[in-house]
């Protein structure tokens, strides 16, 4: 074929401009948060300068442009591009999470079924037909632009000063993470990525051979846990609650007094604390990655390992206290979107934002302050006949922006109305400044309010035999720890059996709220101890080979603690 020239330089800028800036546009797109919406993204791929750089050289070697079926084959890849930018830029503002087609595909189906139910198929069908009609159009779209783009490329003046410009964006790309200026703040996010963990992780999930060799080893769920004696069991994961709060001189000032507080209402009901600092797998946010750290004893540091536990069938606490008994339940007030992933823990009731039962006035972002959470699951669990509880509740007040906060009650039935809280006082939190640069007065105040509202349950309300474990999920974000902060988070274990406690103490755990400054290692290592100290251990000879104290004058037979 002939290579065309082009009579004059401006139809040729005008064809490939027109063509580069769709699709760019295409590919670019931001998400409207919070919601599925989108909007224009005013930034360059990078990818898409590459494809232009490949497909310059693919007509520079060929001498013409690509045909129609390998510009029918590109455009539905860059379509299936266009897709996936939807999903990478819309999960995090519909699931608060990235994307995960093993997780999210599946949910679809879910999504759709529901929707006719409540809506009718007719709605959902014209919604299908109106997503492939799109998709469609957005086929043709990229058909249409790769083809002027590969027409224009054919005239060889411009190619030099293209690919010179190809060359020099690439190299700003390469560069960025060796220079301290920031050489990327023109391009938006690739899609690749997203690809690249999306192919790695399918066929991970699907295989139980590299589960089994990427996660770490599993701690042996082979005890029981009639140390308890049947006691129920609050495993409260505390947002943002960092070791900050003990090391950071001011922190520990502020939080000096409801500290205190907290202490005077233990020793009120007869109940006594033990304490240590482990490390979290994450800081400042990701908070599921502390959850399935303790809950399963495994690694979770790296995220993608967390989603290829989820896909696994390894062992957990859920499944262990079920095992023995117990009735599971994982209370997640903060959880107000499709959680699909939830199915691994196989929680006998699972309920989330609107199935906790909470008719009040809406805080903020999270909606419902801890408090109230808290008052209706004593309700609802806690102060009800039948078997003993295992409950995993992460709070949600302490979470960024740390506001609002909602004023402590202490009537903890009227908790239970839908006049809990006075408009002048939800209008007065949700007057208070938020600031993601200056958070710290915002953090201490939640903080404040969740050793509080802590206090006044356990003094006031909680089962006498319940056994508490507050465990800090994370620190908060760097602009409240300052830099250099260590990923360490308290670990707090209430109970009135001193003898149990001892367990924790022998291990490293020190009496008191007060936490040793030495780690006692990562957080997924406090599961094995947790499974030891609640296991009833054969005999007083066992309990001791497994390092745990057994009160003087105490002994262990047939499974149970006898005195």
């Amino acid at each position: 074929m002939t290579v065309q020239r082009e009579s004059s330089t401006l139809p040729w800028v005008w064809r490939t401009g027109a063509a580069f800036l769709l699709l760019n546009a295409l590919i670019t797109f931001e998400t409207l948060w919070p919601g599925p919406w989108v909007r224009p993204g005013l930034r360059l791929s990078f990818e898409l300068c590459l494809g232009v750089l490949v497909l310059m050289a693919f007509v520079a070697w060929r001498g013409r442009a690509p045909g129609p079926r390998a510009l029918a084959t590109l455009a539905a890849g860059y379509t299936v591009l266009v897709l996936m930018r939807y999903a990478d830029v819309t999960a995090p503002a519909v699931f608060g999470r990235d994307v995960n087609l093993y997780w999210d595909g599946p949910h679809v189906v879910e999504v759709l079924r529901l929707a006719a139910q409540s809506l009718g198929w007719l709605p959902v069908v014209g919604a299908l037909l109106a997503l492939a009609l799109g998709l469609g159009l957005v086929w043709l779209l990229s058909r249409w632009a790769l083809g002027q783009l590969a027409h224009s490329l054919l005239w060889h003046r411009p190619r030099p000063w293209l690919l010179a410009v190809g060359l020099g964006l690439s190299a700003s790309w390469t560069v960025h993470p060796h220079v301290p200026q920031d050489t990327r703040w023109f391009f938006s996010l690739p899609v690749s990525p997203t690809l690249a963990r999306q192919a790695a992780l399918l066929p991970a999930a699907w295989s139980t051979q590299t589960t089994e060799t990427r996660l770490s080893p599993s701690p042996a769920f082979d005890t029981d846990v009639m140390r308890l004696r049947g006691a129920p069991v609050l495993l409260l994961f505390a947002e943002a609650y960092g070791a900050t709060t003990f090391d950071h001189p001011q922190h520990r000032e502020a939080l000096a007094p409801a500290r205190e507080a907290l202490a005077d209402a233990l020793a009120a009901s007869g109940r006594h604390v033990v304490s240590a600092r482990y490390r979290s797998p994450t800081f400042g946010g990701s908070s599921w990655l502390a959850h399935g750290a303790l809950l399963t004893g495994v690694d979770t540091h790296n995220p993608r390992d967390h989603d290829l536990l989820l896909t696994s069938r390894r062992p957990h606490l859920v499944q262990h206290f079920a095992r023995h008994g117990y009735r599971t339940v994982g209370w997640m007030p903060g959880l107000q979107r499709p959680w699909p992933e939830g199915r691994y823990w196989g929680y006998e009731r699972y309920a989330d934002a609107d199935g906790v039962g909470y008719t009040g006035p809406h805080f903020g972002y999270w909606r419902i302050p801890d408090q109230a959470a808290m008052a209706l699951l004593h309700t609802q669990e806690l102060a009800t006949e039948g078997p003993a509880r295992f409950v995993v509740f992460p709070t949600v007040t302490s979470h960024a922006p740390f506001r609002p906060v909602a004023p402590l009650r202490d009537d903890w039935t009227g908790l239970l109305q839908p006049t809990a809280y006075r408009d002048d006082e939800l209008q007065a939190a949700l007057a208070e400044p938020v600031s993601w640069t200056r958070p710290t007065e915002a953090y201490l105040q939640s903080m404040r309010y969740t050793l509080g509202w802590l206090a006044s349950y356990l003094r006031d309300h909680a089962p006498d035999d319940l056994l508490t474990l507050v465990v800090g999920d994370h620190q908060p974000i760097a602009s409240v720890t300052g830099p250099n902060a260590s990923w360490d988070v308290p670990v707090h274990i209430i109970s009135r059996d001193a003898a149990l406690l001892q367990r924790f103490e022998a291990a490293g755990f020190t009496a008191g709220l007060e936490p040793s400054p030495h780690s006692l290692g990562p957080l997924h290592a406090l599961t094995p101890l947790l499974l030891s100290a609640f296991d009833g251990c054969g005999g007083q000879a066992a309990c001791l080979s497994a390092g745990l104290a057994v009160e003087p004058g105490e002994d262990v037979a047939g499974g149970r603690v006898v005195r």
